[in-house]
C-alpha cells in the first residue's frame, strides 16, 4: 500500500508541472501484459543523470545498481543497447574517464548524450566516447538522433537548428525515429527550456515516435504533444529527485507496436507503462 501511495504522490507532483498543453500518456490497452520476447524487433534501455563524482551522494552504489539491472534485462529478456542521456558526471572534468569506465561494465553496446553538468569540451567528449555532441545511428530498421542541449560551461542551449534538420532528414527513410536530448525543448517542466525552432522541426518529422529526456530528476512519465511522445526516466543518482534509481525500457514489436515502461532499479518493479503511436 505504501508503494501505491508513493506512486500517486509522484504522479500528483509531476501533474503540478503540467501546462494546459501537456498530457500524461495513456496506458495502452493493447499491452495489458508484457508481450512475448519472440515478438521483439528491438529492445533498448534509457537512463540519465548519474552525476558521477558528486560529493555527499552514493553515486557509485547507484551506478552499480542500475548497471546490474540493465545487464539482467539483457540476459533475462534481451537488450540491444542502452543509452545514457546526459549528466554522466558532476561538473569535474576529472570524472570523465572514471564515468566512462563505470558504464563500460554494461554488457551491451551503449551510447551517450552530453548534459549540462558534463562540463568538458566537445573535443574531450569525443576523445572519450568516440562521438561528437550531435550524431545519429541506426539499429534494426530504426533511426536514432542525438542532440546537444548544453555548452561545456553548463549553460542550457537549444540544439542547433541546421544540425538538427540535417540529422532528422538523414533518418527520414526509417519507419521509426527516436531522439535523445538531455533537456526538453518545451517549458513544461521546471527545468525545461523553450526551443520553438526545434519543436517545429520535430512536428514536421513524420516518422518521429518519441523524444527522450533526462535533466528533470523528479519526472518519471511522459507527455504527448502534436502526436509526439516526450519521455522521462527520473534519474540514476544526484542529490535531488524522485526517491529511487530509475531506468526506462523501450520495446519495438515485429508488428510495429511500441511499448515503453519505467522501472525502479531499487525494487525491480515497474512504475508506469505506455504505448507509443
Amino acid at each position: 500500500m505504501s508503494s501505491r501511495r508513493e506512486f500517486l504522490s509522484f504522479t500528483m507532483r509531476n501533474a503540478l508541472l503540467l501546462t494546459t498543453t501537456r498530457q500524461l500518456l495513456p496506458l495502452a490497452d493493447a499491452f495489458s501484459g508484457i508481450p512475448s520476447a519472440s515478438n521483439l524487433a528491438l529492445r533498448f534501455g534509457v537512463v540519465s543523470d548519474g552525476h558521477y563524482g558528486q560529493e555527499q551522494t552514493d553515486y557509485q552504489m547507484k551506478h552499480d545498481l542500475v548497471i546490474g539491472a540493465l545487464n539482467r534485462e539483457k540476459h533475462n529478456r534481451r537488450l540491444d543497447f542502452s543509452f545514457v542521456n546526459g549528466d554522466l558526471f558532476h561538473n569535474d572534468p576529472k570524472q570523465l574517464l572514471p564515468v566512462k569506465k563505470a558504464w563500460s561494465a554494461l554488457q551491451m553496446p551503449w551510447f551517450v548524450s552530453h548534459g549540462n553538468h558534463d562540463q568538458v569540451s566537445e573535443f574531450e567528449w569525443e576523445n572519450a566516447f568516440g562521438r561528437a555532441w550531435n550524431y545519429g545511428f541506426e539499429k534494426s530498421g530504426c533511426g536514432f538522433v542525438v542532440l546537444n542541449t548544453a555548452s561545456n560551461e553548463g549553460e542550457y542551449t537549444c540544439p542547433d537548428p541546421s544540425t538538427t534538420r540535417a540529422l532528422l532528414r538523414e533518418y527520414a527513410h526509417q519507419e521509426n525515429l527516436f531522439v535523445f536530448m538531455h533537456i526538453t525543448p518545451r517549458k513544461w517542466t521546471r527545468a525545461g527550456i523553450d526551443c520553438p525552432q526545434i519543436v517545429e522541426l520535430f512536428n514536421e518529422q513524420k516518422n518521429l515516435r518519441a523524444v527522450f529526456h533526462g535533466h528533470d530528476h523528479d519526472v518519471e512519465g511522459g507527455m504527448m504533444k502534436d502526436g509526439i511522445s516526450y519521455l522521462f526516466d527520473a534519474h540514476v543518482a544526484g542529490n535531488w529527485g524522485l526517491p529511487y534509481t530509475g531506468y526506462r525500457i523501450v520495446e519495438i514489436m515485429k508488428d510495429g507496436n511500441i511499448l515503453t515502461y519505467q522501472m525502479n532499479a531499487d525494487t525491480g518493479k515497474e512504475v508506469n507503462r505506455f504505448g507509443l503511436s
